[in-house]
């Protein structure tokens, strides 16, 4: 009897001991898991995406002009050369912030409410309150049209894009040619867009090499363009544009000011050359799009996270021409131009 009870006490310790051991390698493995799960985080969230068959993507755009309308034609048909199409695997929601940056927070906000698969902003204010409403979140943000991500804050973190940096000086090049007598360039540009202050500032580095003087005037809202028309008119030789979206999106404002008093506008872009801009160095804002497309793919088939893609900024430019706008104001473009000129009164 007395032999049992210490070999069943001894029996008793090696099985507390057994659980105890048991117990200990549960919350190591627990704390492994923990880690790895950590670790991939992003990898599964992507993995997620890749597995899915059905997408949801928000578009934002912060208004209408028809620049980042080209941007979003050409984003939607990167994402369908890729394989991502609407109304078959893709759902898309698009909403327009009409110029207000209050509007854009609620937009931003209202996606990832729903939980959409990815938020796709155009133009710098809608991608920073995409970024800002998504970041919390495993929901991806991928921009475009945005001239300095860098300065809007958007390089790290779940998003990734393609930049429309201006080529300046290749613009300041071209007015040159056409202006030779020119010294004074008028930039009209929003206190708060802040890819409009980047570009300003290199605009002002690069017109000495050139022999001009940037003469700006800041604005807040569109109806203040008008007033700044008047008063920046008198001080200068020509107009150049920004990508700038409240001044863009009203071009003909500034564009008739400018044409009372047979001032030169010169645009950034093809389609501000087709609303009476005389010329323009710029870039192809489809392209652009299907280029954010095509990243955009990449993400949405889990084969890299946002964070993984840097950002892209479109190389080299194109030299647009209104004939019609030229002949108006006594203009004409130097030969070594003519090669490359791209008219859009005959196109």
């Amino acid at each position: 009897m007395v032999l049992w009870i210490v070999v069943g006490g001894a029996i008793d310790r090696n099985k507390r001991e057994e659980i105890k051991m048991k117990k200990i390698f549960g919350l190591i493995l627990l704390l492994a898991v923990g880690l790895f799960t950590g670790c991939t985080k992003d990898t599964e969230a992507a993995k997620g995406l890749a597995e899915k068959k059905q997408y949801t993507i928000g578009i934002t755009q912060f208004g209408e002009h028809a620049s980042l309308d080209n941007c979003r034609e050409g984003l939607i048909g990167g994402l369908e050369e890729e394989g991502f199409v609407e109304g078959e695997n893709l759902t898309i929601i698009y909403e327009n912030a009409q110029f207000d940056t209050g509007t854009s927070n609620q937009i931003a906000q209202n996606f990832v409410s729903k939980k959409v698969d990815m938020i796709a902003a155009i133009a710098t204010p809608v991608a920073q309150s995409a970024f800002n409403a998504a970041k919390d979140t495993d929901i991806p943000v991928i921009f475009t049209a945005i001239t300095d991500p860098r300065a809007a804050m958007l390089t790290e973190g779940n998003v990734t894009g393609t930049s429309d940096k201006l080529p300046v000086e290749a613009q300041l090049k071209l007015i040159r040619a056409m202006l030779p007598k020119a010294k004074k360039i008028g930039i009209l540009y929003t206190t708060s867009e802040v890819n409009s202050l980047s570009t300003l500032e290199e605009y002002k580095s690069l017109a000495e090499h050139y022999n001009f003087e940037i003469i700006d005037m800041g604005i807040s809202a569109a109806a203040d363009i008008p007033l700044a028309m008047d008063r920046i008119l008198p001080q200068v030789d020509a107009m150049t544009n920004l990508i700038d979206n409240t001044v863009v999106g009203s071009l003909p404002v500034v564009v008739s000011k400018a044409n009372e008093k047979n001032i030169p506008v010169f645009g950034s872009e093809i389609e501000q050359v087709k609303l009476n801009c005389v010329a323009s160095e710029g870039i192809e804002y489809v392209e652009l799009g299907k280029q954010t497309g095509r990243m955009a793919a990449q993400i949405l088939r889990g084969e890299k996270t946002a964070d993984e893609i840097p950002y892209e900024v479109v190389e080299g430019s194109s030299l647009y021409i209104n004939s019609n706008v030229m002949d108006n104001l006594g203009l004409s473009l130097p030969l070594e131009y003519m090669d490359r000129a791209i008219d859009v009164v005959e196109n």
